[in-house]
């Protein structure tokens, strides 16, 4: 097929010769081979300058052909993503500020929106009672010593085998068991200082645990005290501010999952795998303990002292994608400063930054805000790696579907072979 002139509009994306041989593993020559034989059709660029080729055509034809995208250099894997954007130590979800969504609209909302792109004020997400109890049935039979991210993943894994159309990824499936797979998560927790009841193997549950908004039905799954307003407020800010963060460790996991086209569930469990280390999701932790000893204590002097003098980094300070205070943590400060009991947690953390910053110039991150919140409530040292887990399954979700678009096992970097030489004795 020959060049045709280019119009004035494109609907469709249009790639550039270089881009559309990229896309095929392929010469530039060999695209026009494939124009010449009928294979592809391509048009002129503005000006008379080239051809350019439709992004979905090219894309088909490389699954055709069997031709794959060549490994991008270690470092330099790049996944395009409409969700989040970190630029000039501030964050947006889909363009919009993410700290200001956060004071406007329940955890709920804001990942129904970010999926969808509709926001519906007031929604709801509703566990099926079928998968809910199963998915308390089988937590209940852990250890009573497991942790939280022990029994989110047994739950994922629960709900996934109440759900035999769990391979649908189509969009609709996808979201409808999304939608249904966060409150089973929560609901599926055991309450804070509570005990399992005798009925049905199912977890004690607090009477609001099951009612209200994700953020009113976890409280009682972090805390033994009520929820006031503004606490709960800070809860819901919270896991507002951590549906996404562009691609942390647990969310690479969970495009490489999507890849492969495993169902949503799966992809949840790869994302909660890595959330569990002690660099991602459960630093909150760490800062947990290190703001009780300095409220214990009665100042932060000493606490910060003790980690520098044994080498230990002071956690809850510093992120590598801010030069300054972490967007998020400055939200969560701010509410909670309307939280009367967190008023001694709150001037610990602001201690424990200005002792730091004597030593070295490090800001405060969202895990010393989640800190913030659980020593002033009373909640475990894990409270913040739970929110973290539990807000972060919506933006799992949101990237999934973006793979779920894109060429399946795209993601296969090349290993570097470091290895003897063959041939070698056998063993």
């Amino acid at each position: 097929m020959t060049d045709q002139p280019e119009p004035g509009r494109q609907d469709a994306p249009r790639l550039t010769t270089r881009e559309a041989a990229e896309l095929l593993g392929v010469k530039p020559e060999t695209v026009y081979a494939y124009v010449s034989r009928g294979q592809l059709s391509s048009v002129r660029a503005g000006g008379g300058r080239g051809s350019t080729f439709d992004a979905e055509e090219v894309r088909a034809l490389a699954r055709r052909s069997g031709r794959r995208e060549p490994s991008p250099a270690a470092g330099d894997l790049v996944f395009r993503t409409g969700i989040t954007l970190i630029e000039d130590d501030r964050y947006y979800f889909r363009g919009v500020d993410a700290t200001e969504l956060a004071r406007r609209h329940s955890y709920e909302e804001v990942a129904e929106w970010l999926w969808t792109g509709e926001l519906r004020p007031g929604v709801r997400f509703e566990a099926p009672p079928e998968t809910l109890a199963a998915a308390r049935r089988t937590v209940g039979a852990l250890p009573a010593h497991s942790g939280s991210t022990d029994r989110l993943r047994v739950a994922v894994t629960a709900a996934a085998a109440t759900d035999p159309l769990r391979f649908d990824l189509s969009p609709e499936a996808v979201l409808s068991s999304a939608r249904s797979l966060i409150p089973t998560l929560v609901g599926a927790l055991p309450v804070a200082g509570g005990a399992s009841e005798a009925a049905g193997d199912s977890l004690a549950r607090a009477p609001e645990a099951d009612e209200g908004s994700l953020a009113r039905q976890l409280w009682p799954r972090l805390a033994a005290r009520p929820a006031d307003a503004p606490a709960l407020a800070v809860l819901d800010a919270a896991l507002v501010l951590l549906i996404d963060h562009d691609l942390a460790a647990s969310t690479l996991a969970a495009r490489v999952a999507a890849s492969a086209h495993a169902h949503p569930y799966a992809v949840v469990s790869a994302g909660l795998g890595v959330l569990e280390g002690p660099l991602h999701g459960a630093a909150s932790g760490l800062a947990h303990r290190m703001l009780q000893e300095a409220v214990d204590r009665g100042s932060a002097v000493p606490v910060v002292a003790d980690h520098l003098r044994t080498g230990r980094r002071v956690p809850g300070l510093g992120h590598r994608l801010y030069r300054g205070e972490d967007p998020r943590a400055r939200t969560l400060f701010a509410l909670l400063e309307d939280v009367p009991q967190a008023a001694g947690a709150l001037a610990a953390a602001r201690e424990v930054v200005a002792t730091t910053a004597r030593h070295t110039p490090l800001h405060a991150n969202i895990d010393l805000a989640l800190a913030v919140l659980s020593v002033a409530c009373g909640m475990a040292a894990e409270a913040g790696e739970t929110v973290f887990a539990i807000s972060r399954t919506a933006g799992w979700i949101a990237h999934a579907l973006e793979e779920y678009g894109e060429r399946p096992l795209r993601i296969r970097p090349s290993g570097q072979y470091t290895g003897p030489r063959p041939p070698q004795p056998a063993p």
